[in-house]
């Protein structure tokens, strides 16, 4: 395969419709695209060096930075390239998201390490998963 220009592959990471996010080891926010901006609501400045809570739901800030810690300790996610994570997320009006994404871990030049998703809103596909399954249950009753 032919080499690409640098600017031509972070122009696709950029543009992309996904979401790709990318934290460092503190759990801040290093790069956030213009999928990420369309599903949460946040642009990218807003959310430059901020902490990832600003999409975890509280409930789930314990187990997700546990997870995280425990990745970074090991150098290693426990999770494989074809595992799709689901978890809730906030959107910056405050709705609740149903997101899919991958993971990720990224060692950098200088010997840090950041982690990278590419995140997918599945709110919509969730919510008519939920509506059969309901008139499923009540056309059985």
């Amino acid at each position: 395969m032919e080499d690409l220009d640098s600017a031509v592959v972070l122009g696709m990471a950029a543009q992309a419709p996904d979401g790709i996010v990318i934290i460092d080891g503190e759990g801040l926010i290093r790069y956030w695209n213009r999928g990420a901006e369309r599903i949460f609501g946040f642009a990218a400045d807003d959310v430059d060096g901020r902490s990832l809570d600003v999409i975890i739901p509280e409930k789930h800030r314990k187990r997700h930075w546990d997870g995280f810690q425990e990745a970074m300790d090991r150098g290693s996610s426990k999770y494989g390239e074809a595992d799709l994570l689901n978890v809730p997320a906030l959107a910056a009006d405050g709705r609740k998201l149903s997101i899919e994404f991958s993971v990720v871990l990224l060692p950098a030049p200088d010997g840090s390490t950041y982690c990278g998703a590419v995140i997918r809103d599945v709110t919509a596909r969730r919510e008519r998963e939920r509506e059969l399954m309901r008139r499923r249950a009540e056309a059985t009753v």
